[in-house]
């Protein structure tokens, strides 16, 4: 996914000169192509966060459309105070690429989980918050990002996932989209946790329980008229992240139920990461499971009510 998203960022540098890539002590290797092709928009700044969000916000300010990519955590724990002022208050078009969006950073400890992002980045004004679940969503979405008005977010996962969305025409930021019609179970899922909510979907279909997976790949804003409609076709509605249920995804859910749907706000579970830090190292399977997140006890959870 990640490689997907920054290729898809130096096809659109190649296409329009206000397009500069700014990245944080990446590996070698990272965007060569970029770096041989177009030098002049091509910065490399090291370990130092708060000065890329501050160069980002200046290169804006001077007609560029800056694309900023380093680890999830730094981008955005490290450097909130810059993304606030420097960024949002200004509403720049400075594009936010996060690495290890969760638990991919598993075998580095509680200082690298994404955990608290989405909730981070929702809170701030004019900011637009990204979750792709594969990458031929990650491209066609990037691709949207270019005229896209004030800072966006976009959370990468690990990479490597299935495509699953194949068959979704169309793709725009703000859009939610479904894999079945709403009825009895509504899953209501983000980023890489829509794959798993899609092999639930086939476990519950199979033991003829109707069940329809909608993945909202924009997080902020929601596609609230989207979501009102399955809500309200809906029996039984479970969301799901890999994300703390502090200020998530399903916060945002339920924040939008209390305004506008206060009688199903009952229908509605959250299934996410229990408050507190990562006390686990690993791989990101084995704290997915110790979070129990992964497909059996997701699974579990959601039949307990059937």
């Amino acid at each position: 996914m990640r490689k997907t998203c920054l290729e898809t960022v130096f096809k659109i540098a190649k296409k329009n000169k206000k397009v500069v890539f700014i990245g944080s002590d990446l590996g070698p290797g990272v965007l060569d192509n970029f770096k041989k092709e177009i030098p002049s928009r091509f910065f490399m700044e090291g370990v130092s966060e708060q000065h890329v969000i501050g160069m980002s916000a200046g290169m804006a300010l001077n007609g560029f459309i800056p694309y900023v990519n380093t680890i999830a955590t730094f981008l955005t724990r490290r450097c909130y105070e810059q993304v606030l002022i420097d960024l949002s208050l200004h509403n720049l078009p400075v594009r936010l690429i996060g690495n290890g969006g969760g638990l991919v950073y598993a075998p580095l400890g509680p200082t690298h989980q994404a955990i608290e992002d989405i909730g981070l980045m929702r809170l701030i004004p004019n900011m637009t918050v990204i979750c792709p679940c594969d990458a031929n969503e990650m491209k066609n979405i990037v691709l949207k990002t270019l005229n896209h008005k004030g800072p966006i977010y976009i959370r990468l996962a690990k990479g490597g996932d299935e495509i699953i969305t194949k068959k979704i025409k169309k793709f725009d930021i703000g859009k939610a989209f479904s894999f079945g019609y709403p009825k009895d179970i509504l899953i209501l899922s983000t980023g890489v946790m829509s794959q798993i909510a899609l092999k639930i979907k086939r476990k519950l279909e199979n033991e003829n329980i109707n069940c329809c997976v909608a993945h909202f790949g924009t997080i902020k804003p929601l596609d609230e008229n989207f979501l009102k409609k399955s809500i309200l076709k809906s029996k039984k509605i479970f969301t799901l992240e890999e994300h703390t249920l502090s200020n998530g995804f399903g916060t945002s859910i339920l924040e939008y139920c209390s305004d506008n749907l206060k009688g199903h706000v009952n229908k509605i579970t959250r299934i996410g990461i229990r408050d507190g830090f990562v006390e686990k190292y690993g791989t990101q399977e084995l704290l997915m499971d110790y979070f129990d997140l992964n497909e059996k006890k997701i699974y579990k959870k959601i039949k307990k009510y059937f």
